[in-house]
């Protein structure tokens, strides 16, 4: 059974994980916009701000992890695109991205699932 504690250092390091796949989608707004124009200096800055926020989250996050584990949760960022590319640019799903990000999630259950991964 996972420990109250456990858990929410798992939900914070997919809330961290959530901000470095919104890097992207920031990417991929900037990248819609003339080159130096003030929307793309502006996204660009934005997408720094939020990188800059989760590099600092990331080090809180992996202090609770042992390296190994909190990097196979990264994987977890495929996910979030896949949403966010739904939601945000109502891009199509396909029933390959479905199956790919579900045998992920699998793997990182399956290595999430030994609870040696958390540090002590």
């Amino acid at each position: 059974m996972i420990k109250r504690s456990d858990l929410k250092n798992i939900i914070f390091l997919q809330f961290v994980i959530m901000i470095y796949s919104i890097s992207s989608v920031i990417a991929k707004f900037a990248s819609k916009q003339q080159v130096m124009s003030a929307g793309f200096i502006g996204l660009y800055l934005l997408e720094l701000l939020a990188l800059g926020a989760y590099a600092v989250l990331w080090q809180q996050a992996i202090k609770h992890f042992q390296l190994s584990v909190a990097y196979v949760n990264k994987a977890m960022t495929l996910l979030w695109a896949m949403v966010w590319s739904l939601v945000i640019f109502g891009e199509k799903l396909t029933l390959h991205n479905v199956l790919g990000v579900m045998l992920v999630i699998t793997g990182i259950i399956v290595i999430n699932g030994d609870n040696r991964g958390v540090a002590e």
